[in-house]
């Protein structure tokens, strides 16, 4: 069964609304390319049936306000390529319309994401709430799929991570990034596989031929920033404050995947086509700024319900605030890792 991992709900100090700057600088950070992905490789008189409307979905919306940018940024961009293909040179002429699915899990915060919505937006907007590693939408229904800073979220832990007698209990860690033992690598590679086999068979149903999807992800860089939360846990072990067993049998269902992770998931599928695959650096204005609690902040935001599932609220609470205050270290790490790649983008077209 797929398990739920929502962001913080609400508009409140520690909500994803009021603290997702890291997601909001990704998806800043890659709309040029986006956009001319776009206008070079999708050709919307292929999707386009006798309908004038493209539907479009984002899938892990979250509760905004970076979805609402996200679409309205890959609607002008369809825009100005549906202009372009049929020679409309006033787009006041364009009877072009577009429906937008904001889907995430059926946890996530709904309410807020649709109070939020943009008045003067240029789509007609429904949520799908759902487990993207499952079927959505009917058959051959959509034609842009979009998803970012979503997908390095696994359906589950790895069962063989739960299995205190097997090589790959994790103990002492929360994560695979600074594991010495590759076991515990392989079996998050082994459930990324897994679960992005099922997400490739699901969107193979569901876009429609020549339909473009977008696939925008954390990569390894970030996984770093994880160790933080973990250290702050084993502090409070060391402390007397929190039992080490609870420790050990925690770990974070998130994988940072390389590009050669992508290929060999999509080329196993052998339904889809690179369009264009890469590495991506976004020079990070909260790192030029040294601001280590924004960043903590934003993490926090996404990574506080797992953990609060797994230790309760108020273990969870302290060891949020404790990352936040390791920002020294926090900030060392982010100069040592300012110049590297720390986006995965993928553009895939539908055969």
């Amino acid at each position: 069964m797929t398990a739920s991992f929502p962001m913080n709900a609400g508009d409140g100090l520690y909500s994803y609304s009021k603290n997702s700057h890291l997601q909001k600088e990704v998806i800043d950070g890659v709309k040029e390319t986006v956009r001319d992905t776009i206008i070079r490789k999708l050709d919307i008189k292929t999707i386009l049936s006798s309908s004038n409307t493209i539907h479009i979905t984002d899938l892990g919306c979250s509760v905004g306000p970076n979805t609402f940018s996200s679409m309205q940024h890959i609607v002008e961009a369809l825009k100005d390529k549906y202009l372009y293909q049929n020679q409309v040179i006033d787009s006041t002429k364009s009877i072009l319309e577009f429906q937008i699915f904001f889907n995430d899990q059926v946890t996530n915060d709904f309410n807020t994401l649709f109070q939020s919505l943009p008045v003067d937006r240029s789509y007609y907007a429904s949520g799908v709430p759902g487990s993207f590693y499952d079927r959505l939408f009917p058959s051959r229904s959509i034609h842009f799929l979009h998803s970012s800073c979503a997908i390095h979220w696994l359906s589950k832990i790895p069962k063989e991570l739960l299995d205190e007698k097997s090589p790959t209990w994790n103990k002492g860690l929360i994560h695979y990034v600074g594991a010495s033992n590759v076991e515990i690598v392989n079996a998050y590679v082994a459930q990324f596989e897994k679960d992005m086999e099922m997400f490739f068979n699901a969107r193979a149903e569901e876009i429609v031929p020549g339909g473009m999807m977008v696939l925008v992800t954390a990569f390894s860089g970030y996984g770093h920033f994880l160790g933080f939360f973990g250290s702050s846990l084993m502090d409070m072990v060391n402390e007397g404050k929190l039992d080490e067993s609870l420790v050990d049998s925690f770990n974070l269902p998130l994988y940072f995947p390389s590009p050669q992770d992508m290929t060999k998931v999509v080329e196993k599928n052998g339904l889809f086509s690179i369009e264009r695959m890469e590495l991506i650096n976004i020079k990070s204005k909260l790192v030029d700024e040294a601001d280590a609690k924004t960043i903590m902040m934003s993490i926090r935001s996404s990574l506080e319900g797992v953990i609060i599932n797994h230790f309760g609220s108020k273990i969870a609470e302290e060891a949020c605030e404790r990352a936040i205050f390791k920002s020294e270290e926090i900030s060392e790490l982010m100069q040592v890792n300012y110049e590297k790649p720390n986006i995965l983008f993928v553009a895939l077209k539908r055969k």
